[in-house]
């Protein structure tokens, strides 16, 4: 193959592409990089920043802390920050993790993790600048040439979208004095202006906050006078026909759901009472964990000609048949939920816009007390309104538990006390006879709940409790499930002369199953040390009792004083002779911490990595296959050194795979990241301090612990040599 041939883009780049020449904002573009660009931009602290009356202004970003955005929300061109760099250099800045975390740190909180990589890019059209652009990487070492020329891309391609829409605003605003860069964000302006001149309105909704906004051409499309600059839309029940409400929400739940377009049609009730209808074309845009953040598009109102009228039945009929598709709906999202958590998400995401709520409060039963769920919401200020809100309604929620009967608002009822919503429900949720909890929804705006709706809202509350029975009885099980399995790992590490050691375990989030991974550390004849990690194939009660058999044999076999390749041999024995077809990796080592020498055996474990003043690197240990797949297989026996001072690090797979990603990449990722920690001041010296192994475990462990889902079980054993070894 001609090695000078240009790199094809795969399928999920040009995705990306497409996404960014699609994004209508600011917001949107850093969505689509997040969401559909590699999976090795981890998202969290990412910005993006616009030029705007000669500084750089911080426009969007995604999971950047408060502090910041207070620090670093204006940015001086001239100056010697990131942003300003890239933009006035044209070239990429990359920033290690160790810069990010002595070079910005947070200042109330202290140094940052050290394991973060940050790349900023400029974002130059023509050479025009318009801003620039910073994306979190999981490149713990040097970013790959072919991953900066990708992000140099993405970033062109972004640099003309930008470009594109701002000179739309300013088209739009042609009294200016000067062309404005500015780009309205996810704070509430749209910028779907090209797209009136076909008569169609543009709209968009903060899920989070439940806050929608139409252009005035929105409001002419449904038959409404604009309201004003404010733009902000009417509740979703005024609008909608309400035979045609039900189907509405349906839709919604529905597309919330799974994200994506969605197209939907109904009928306005407008204030001249002529038959109207609207098309409604628009996109649910999920976040980083694919949970559902925005929507926006397009409204087009069109005259509706009444078909001849119905019978009364008929009418009646159609409209229960709309309430069933939206429990329906509901339903489906609920029965995803395996979760007590993704059930509250599945209520916060789907069901709370959908059905046009403002909020959702949940209270489970706990020893027989109602307790509020921790809320799967985002942000903090909105978390805050659902405690005020579980705060003021919590005698209403045991009172109405207590009843087993749904309580409703009424129209035009006098409030209570300040801070009471205009309109609400709390609902019991009983299951099987047993109560489960209560759920307060509340609106916006006041409503009249009919009986249709009391009994919509009676059978929701019903799959609701069952949803949550069945998340409970599965939350129960895996806790019991995790526990079986770290009761079956050391409660704690032994303390050996000549070493210092840190270990941790981490159970898969994924799934009711448990693992099979593994860690020893073990005091041998002689004074000598044995590092024992291992992983059982499979995520099942068999493979944790296998585990625990494993353990066991191996420990008595290494005691008797075999030597590390003897010892993997009788265990592969004894592994395939148990009636099972599970097998089993595993890497066994022994140190003598007087001399440092070192003696291992591998079967089909990843090389363990050596950690000290010249950088990390894996120790290149020649192994067999993984126990109980060849029973009389010899083990080779490798040796080496571990000096004083040096660190020897083993762990399971679980600690570096990522989906979608090379195995071999990983590995390399996190052995950068090693390099980078070590080079910093002090290096691996501070390993000498006790407390120094413990944070180092927690920082190779960072990544797994900030995933949504946990593929697998974690283990790793950190192994340090002490520089002088205490006399036995």
């Amino acid at each position: 193959m001609d090695q000078s041939s240009p790199r094809r883009a795969s399928r999920s780049e040009l995705r990306c592409v497409r996404a960014l020449l699609r994004a209508s904002s600011a917001a949107e573009l850093l969505a689509a990089l997040l969401t559909e660009g590699p999976a090795w931009i981890t998202g969290e602290g990412s910005a993006l920043y616009l030029l705007d009356g000669g500084m750089l202004r911080l426009t969007a970003s995604h999971e950047l802390p408060e502090w910041a955005h207070r620090k670093y929300g204006v940015v001086d061109p001239a100056s010697e920050l990131p942003a300003a760099l890239a933009l006035r250099r044209r070239e990429p800045v990359l920033l290690s993790p160790q810069q990010t975390s002595t070079d910005y740190p947070n200042t109330a909180a202290g140094l940052g993790t050290g394991l973060v990589a940050l790349a900023v890019l400029p974002l130059v059209v023509d050479g025009d600048p318009v801003g620039s652009l910073a994306l979190a990487l999981a490149h713990r070492g040097a970013v790959p040439q072919r991953d900066v020329e990708l992000l140099e891309t993405l970033a062109d391609v972004a640099a003309h979208r930008l470009a594109h829409l701002l000179h739309h605003v300013h088209t739009a605003d042609p009294t200016a004095g000067q062309p404005s860069t500015e780009l309205p964000s996810a704070d509430g302006q749209l910028i779907s202006l090209a797209v009136r001149s076909a008569g169609a309105g543009a709209f968009e909704r903060d899920l989070v906050t439940g806050e929608t906004l139409w252009d005035a051409q929105a409001y002419r499309a449904v038959g409404l006078p604009p309201p004003g600059p404010t733009g902000r839309a009417p509740d979703l029940a005024d609008v909608v026909h309400p035979e045609d409400l039900p189907d509405v929400q349906a839709a919604l739940a529905e597309a919330l759901a799974t994200g994506g377009p969605y197209r939907i049609s109904y009928r306005v009730v407008r204030p001249d009472g002529a038959p109207w209808r609207v098309d409604e074309a628009g996109e649910v845009m999920l976040d980083v964990h694919r949970r559902p953040v925005r929507t926006a598009g397009l409204l087009t109102g069109r005259e509706w000609r009444p078909e001849p009228a119905a019978a009364a039945g008929s009418v009646a009929a159609a409209a229960a048949g709309a309430r069933s598709t939206l429990l329906l709906a509901l339903t489906r999202s609920l029965s995803r939920a395996v979760t007590v958590r993704e059930v509250t998400t599945a209520l916060t995401d789907v069901a709370r816009p959908a059905l046009g709520a403002t909020s959702v409060v949940l209270d489970l039963v706990d020893e027989g007390r109602l307790m509020p769920v921790s809320p799967a919401v985002f942000g903090g200020p909105h978390r805050a309104e659902l405690n005020r809100l579980h705060d003021l309604a919590g005698g209403v929620m045991e009172h109405v538990l207590t009843r087993a009967t749904p309580l409703f608002s009424e129209p035009g009822q006098e409030r209570p006390g300040p801070g009471v919503p205009a309109a609400w429900t709390v609902l019991p949720l009983v299951a099987s006879g047993r109560q489960v909890g209560s759920c307060l929804i509340t609106f916006a705006t006041e409503r009249s709940f009919g009986r249709e709706d009391r009994t919509m809202y009676s059978a929701f509350a019903g799959i609701l409790a069952q949803s949550l029975e069945r998340a409970r009885l599965y939350d129960v099980h895996h806790e019991r499930a995790s526990e079986l399995q770290r009761a079956m790992l050391p409660r704690s590490l032994p303390v050996l002369p000549g070493i210092a050691s840190a270990a941790r375990y981490l159970p898969s989030t994924e799934g009711m199953q448990i693992g099979g991974d593994w860690y020893d550390l073990l005091r041998l004849p002689g004074g000598l040390v044995g590092l024992v990690i291992g992983d059982v194939q499979g995520h099942n009660a068999e493979a944790t009792a296998v585990m625990g058999q494993l353990r066991s044999g191996l420990w008595a076999y290494a005691t008797d004083g075999h030597d590390p390749a003897t010892t993997l041999a009788r265990t592969s024995r004894l592994l395939a002779e148990m009636e099972t077809e599970l097998f089993a990796t595993c890497l066994y080592v022994v140190l003598d911490p007087a001399t440092g020498a070192l003696r291992a055996a591998r079967a089909g474990h990843p090389q363990p990595v050596r950690i000290g003043a010249a950088g990390a690197a894996e120790l290149d240990l020649p192994g067999g296959p993984p126990l109980g797949v060849l029973p009389g297989v010899r083990y080779p026996l490798a040796e080496a050194r571990l000096e004083p001072g040096e660190t020897l690090l083993a762990y399971t797979d679980g600690l570096v795979e990522v989906r979608d990603e090379d195995y071999d990449e990983s590995v390399q990722r996190m052995l950068g990241g090693l390099e980078l920690w070590t080079a910093e001041v002090g290096g691996a010296g501070r390993l000498e301090r006790p407390e120094a192994l413990e944070r180092l475990a927690d920082l190779l462990t960072l990544n797994v612990t900030e995933r949504e889902v946990r593929q697998d079980d974690v283990a790793l054993l950190l192994l340090h040599r002490v520089l002088a070894p205490a006399a036995d």
